[in-house]
């Protein structure tokens, strides 16, 4: 495979990890805000100030991680976009860990991995390696 097919196919990659981020997180923020008595999660109704706050951290990452590509303005700041989200996710497990529900933070692992995944595969792109 050469040079160019493997940058074809991680870009490729990278836009779907996007893409699925962006989704995940615009839908959780309009959730949270707009109708946070539909979420079944228990720190819901335990910390009612708490939802609407993460509702806008959500939908500034899931705005974030897509807008400057598709405008291409600023694409670097999809860098940022994603380790924002990263540290959003290390902060969401914290809080699940504090309140005895580890079982629920393997969603949270997984998107900051994605999350990762995006800041890195970006970060090679703006550094031309690939």
């Amino acid at each position: 495979m050469t040079k160019s097919n493997y940058s074809k196919i991680l870009n490729i990659i990278l836009w779907i990890a996007q893409g699925l981020l962006a989704a995940t997180l615009v839908w959780a923020g309009f959730t949270k805000l707009f109708t946070p008595e539909s979420l079944p999660f228990p720190w819901v109704k335990d910390s009612p100030t708490l939802v609407p706050l993460t509702g806008i951290i959500d939908l500034l990452g899931g705005v974030g991680i897509l807008l400057p590509a598709l405008l291409r303005i600023q694409p670097r700041l999809i860098i940022w976009a994603a380790y924002g989200i990263l540290a959003l996710m290390i902060t969401a497990s914290i809080f699940h860990i504090a309140r005895g529900e580890a079982k629920d933070i393997g969603f949270n692992i997984f998107m900051g991995l994605l999350a990762l995944f995006v800041a890195w595969g970006r970060q090679a792109f703006a550094k031309s390696k690939f």
